[in-house]
């Protein structure tokens, strides 16, 4: 039997990693500093602890696992990571679990991890127009993300890389654009754009307005978890190291955003635009290069992901009400 490790399988995609592991086979540790709040775990193996601990960190990974995927961070939505409050703790913490993950699944001769990295490395500059994004991987440098969690998933991508060169290893990179999906978080700040909406239109009447941060024309993309899952065991077990963005290029406007996730809850939906972190102005997944390497592109409609996304969070905020 074939054996996995998820580092941060009490998150959302490394829940749902896990799920999709166990389905093909795999006997699969998970390591997390928490549960998953959302859904029990299926791991065969879950372990609870701080990998920025440099002794657990190697306590988990004690053998040379078939394949090991890196999705540990300190992490959030807009309201988390653009703040500025949080700038030190996110580097510093993100930073500590890469450079432990990275020297000892090296140590453990591990020949190939997957890290997670995201699109907020891209440059601010080439996001300014929000109908014309430039996140194609080749526009990464001359480097200037638009935060410090975008620095130092930078940082982080160049560190598994620079293993690759120095000791022969095979890591994977790919830099995730907006996940969304069930079972993620959903409330309590951390929380993403699809999910925030959802929940907001969920506990909102049907002619009342919700809150939107900016002028609501920033545009994004955004990937259901089920199709960022299949991305990334292609990459993984690919010969292709990355880096390569996993995401959707249907761009939509924040408001429209709010539109679709109204009419699928059956509600007319007023927005009420008030001062608030946004991030860039336009982001978009370019996936000409992994149509081109992996022979492969998410297809699924923003759409259907959010039914289905909707209907979870609609529980969820019925369910804490009750």
């Amino acid at each position: 039997m074939k054996s996995a490790l998820v580092l941060g399988a009490g998150g959302f995609i490394g829940g749902h990693l896990v799920k999709r592991l166990k389905k093909e086979g795999f006997w699969v540790r998970g390591v997390d500093i928490k549960f998953n709040e959302h859904a029990e775990t299926e791991a065969d193996d879950f372990v609870i602890g701080d990998l920025r601990d440099q002794a657990f960190c190697r306590s988990v990974i004690d053998r040379n696992f078939d394949e090991v995927y890196q999705l540990a961070a300190d992490m959030g939505g807009a309201g988390y990571i653009f703040t500025g409050e949080h700038d030190a703790d996110i580097m510093h913490n993100s930073a500590t679990i890469n450079l432990n993950v990275a020297d000892i699944a090296h140590k453990r001769n591990i020949k190939r991890t997957f890290y997670s990295s995201s699109a907020c490395m891209y440059p601010a500059y080439n996001q300014e127009d929000p109908d014309n994004p430039n996140c194609a991987e080749g526009s990464a440098y001359p480097a200037a993300p638009d935060s410090e969690y975008g620095w130092e998933k930078l940082f982080s991508e160049r560190l598994f890389l620079a293993y690759n060169r120095n000791h022969g290893l095979s890591n994977r990179v790919a830099r995730y654009h907006n996940i969304f999906g069930p079972e993620g978080t959903w409330d309590g700040g951390k929380e993403k754009a699809p999910a925030a909406v959802c929940r907001k239109v969920a506990s909102t009447k049907s002619g009342d307005a919700i809150e939107i941060w900016g002028d609501g024309l920033q545009t994004r993309s955004f990937l259901y978890v089920d199709e960022c899952i299949e991305g990334t065991l292609r990459l993984t077990r690919s010969d292709f190291e990355g880096p390569v963005n996993i995401g959707s290029d249907e761009m939509v406007t924040i408001n429209q955003l709010v539109d679709i996730v109204a009419d699928i809850a059956g509600k007319k939906i007023e927005k009420n635009h008030i001062p608030g972190p946004t991030g860039v102005r336009g982001r978009n997944s370019d996936n000409q290069l992994i149509q081109e390497k992996l022979g492969w592109a998410p297809s699924q409609s923003l759409r259907a992901g959010l039914e289905k996304t909707y209907e979870w969070i609609e529980w969820q905020v019925r369910r804490n009400v009750a």
